[in-house]
């Protein structure tokens, strides 16, 4: 590898594109603004000085960084890792609960969060021992006029703003005190002692058993799959001539390998979209950008096609469209090439390997079905259940090795030794590789749950829902969804007949981020267990299988009267 960091590798792509716009922030109106290279680079440099100079955080702490895209999240995340700390990504929407959970696991030190959600981040800081928090806007380094704007329909139209009931450092105080710690210089002293085998970030993932847990991903890793990512698409992506949307969110371990990293050592220019739903919140970032390339789930691109503005419009500079984090409809990937003219290939990893294993060939070797070929480097093979090798063409587990797996479950050893072996990573996943290395995923062996691309753990759901006072039991699956991969469904044994499906719903709202809620809660007298009365989540899961569509919810029957009307 030509680099022995993340920062090292960041300042030499700044250098290289100075004067380049590195990102910009497109909200659903146009309004947007812009960073180029060397200001990304120097923000980014002031945001380390703050969080070791005035913070006084030590090489290796954990900073969560709970930020949407926007232009605040590539300053604060190269920021955190040019101060040599870990980064822990965080969904923006995640419940207290969540948070909560996750913070404590990592031991963050400090916590970087965007004030649209900081009403939930606030119950959770006395129990992790009120770390400092910093506060970001979505509109950060906007024209002033523009994010004025934006502010004002923020706290007078919508009323999006809530609250902030604790103490918090703005971003653009605290980048003010890292300049002046820094002067003339650069933050090159906190990061030049890192090296390869260095954590640089804890990624949260349920992994291939139990519930969410961070995966430990060194510089070297991450490093090691941007370049082989980059050695798979090759002249594809030309040096400081591309233009990527990034609709998928940053704290996603796909896009902030692909879309952050390796298009920034690119020099591309990354549009970021804050939300993008309802998908009309495209419209104006692809109208007013030369979009070259697109990443998404099939979510995306089945959403696209089915928008008469895209339909009619579709991007005329568009070269490449790749689909990652859940499977790719054959169905999407034609409609899509009809609609643009450019094929969607597919490509396959998961947050344990960095998170990119396989990806189709862009030069027309792509094979429609298959997740494509091994990156550079990595050895897949496909085993039975003693671990021996299967024949090419039989589906067998599908085990990885190479740069980029991980190095561990943070601070569980026991996962770590059940995924991870000498170095070679056990995916659960099922597939069959053919005689020419093709791969091609067949079924999952985990019980995780795919919503839109987004992992839902089960266990963690089952949690929530077994705390309710009126529920004895649950079993959570997932079952097919037409256009977004599946959907959850909970199969309740109810202690209250008078409970309802939306009062189920409604409990899980309040405690999980919204793609975890069960879509459809179905009734039931029993759950099939096992000999020593686990719940057989696959015997449940068949059963739901023959009822696609939500279930029929049956009308509770009256309660009873009660003494005192």
């Amino acid at each position: 590898m030509p680099f022995d960091s993340l920062p090292e590798m960041l300042t030499a792509a700044a250098a290289e594109h100075a004067t380049a716009t590195a990102f910009t922030a497109c909200l659903p109106n146009g309004m947007n603004g812009s960073l180029s290279f060397a200001a990304v680079d120097r923000a980014a440099d002031c945001f380390a000085a703050f969080l070791r100079e005035e913070l006084g955080l030590a090489p290796g702490d954990r900073v969560a960084v709970q930020v949407p895209n926007c232009l605040a999240y590539p300053v604060v995340a190269f920021g955190v890792l040019k101060a040599g700390c870990v980064l822990v990504n965080t969904n923006p929407l995640y419940t207290t609960p969540e948070l909560q959970r996750q913070y404590a696991d990592a031991g963050v030190a400090a916590v970087v969060v965007v004030d649209l959600f900081a009403d939930r981040l606030a119950p959770a800081l006395p129990a992790l021992g009120d770390p400092p928090v910093v506060l970001v806007r979505v509109t950060e380094f906007f024209p002033g006029y523009v994010a004025g704007i934006v502010r004002l329909v923020q706290r007078y139209w919508d009323r999006s703003l809530p609250a902030v009931a604790f103490p918090a450092t703005t971003l653009a105080d605290a980048l003010g005190r890292g300049a002046a710690h820094l002067g003339d210089g650069d933050a090159r002293r906190y990061w030049h002692d890192l090296r390869p085998g260095d954590l640089a970030a804890l990624q949260y993932t349920g992994g291939t058993t139990g519930v969410s847990k961070g995966a430990v991903l060194t510089h070297g890793a991450l490093l090691a799959n941007v370049e082989q990512v980059l050695a798979s698409v090759g002249d594809a992506v030309r040096p400081g001539r591309e233009t990527v949307l990034t609709a998928l969110p940053l704290y996603h371990v796909f896009a902030f390998t692909v879309n952050l990293l390796g298009f920034y050592r690119r020099g591309a220019h990354d549009v970021l979209i804050p939300s993008p739903r309802p998908l009309g919140n495209l419209k104006r970032a692809l109208e007013n950008h030369p979009v070259t390339w697109i990443t998404g789930v099939n979510t995306l691109f089945d959403g696209l096609c089915r928008e008469r503005w895209f339909t009619e419009h579709p991007p005329a500079q568009l070269r490449a469209a790749v689909a990652g984090g859940m499977a790719l409809h054959g169905s999407v990937a034609q409609r899509w090439e009809q609609v643009t003219g450019v094929p969607v290939v597919e490509g396959y990893g998961l947050t344990e390997a960095s998170p990119v294993l396989t990806f189709n060939p862009l030069d027309g070797r792509a094979r429609a079905g298959t997740v494509g070929l091994p990156v550079p480097g990595t050895v897949l093979r496909c085993t039975d259940d003693s671990g021996r090798t299967v024949p090419a063409g039989e589906p067998g587990e599908l085990r990885a090795r190479g740069p980029q797996v991980m190095a561990g479950y943070w601070r569980r050893p026991e996962e770590t030794a059940a995924v991870l072996r000498d170095g070679e990573l056990r995916t659960g996943d099922v597939a069959v590789v053919d005689a020419d290395g093709y791969v091609r995923l067949v079924d999952r062996t985990k019980d995780l749950v795919l919503v839109s691309g987004f992992n839902v753990y089960p266990s963690e759901v089952e949690e929530v829902l077994t705390a309710h006072p009126g529920i004895r039991e649950a079993a959570v699956v997932g079952v097919p969804a037409d256009g977004s991969g599946e959907r959850v469904r909970a199969v309740v044994v109810r202690t209250d007949p008078a409970l309802t499906a939306e009062q189920v719903r409604a409990w899980a709202a309040q405690r999980l981020a919204a793609y975890k809620v069960p879509r459809d809660v179905v009734f039931t007298d029993d759950l099939p267990k096992s000999p020593i009365g686990k719940v057989l989540r696959k015997d449940v899961r068949a059963a739901q299988a023959a009822h696609p569509a939500p279930a029929p919810q049956a009308a509770p029957p009256a309660p009873a009267p009660q003494a005192g009307g």
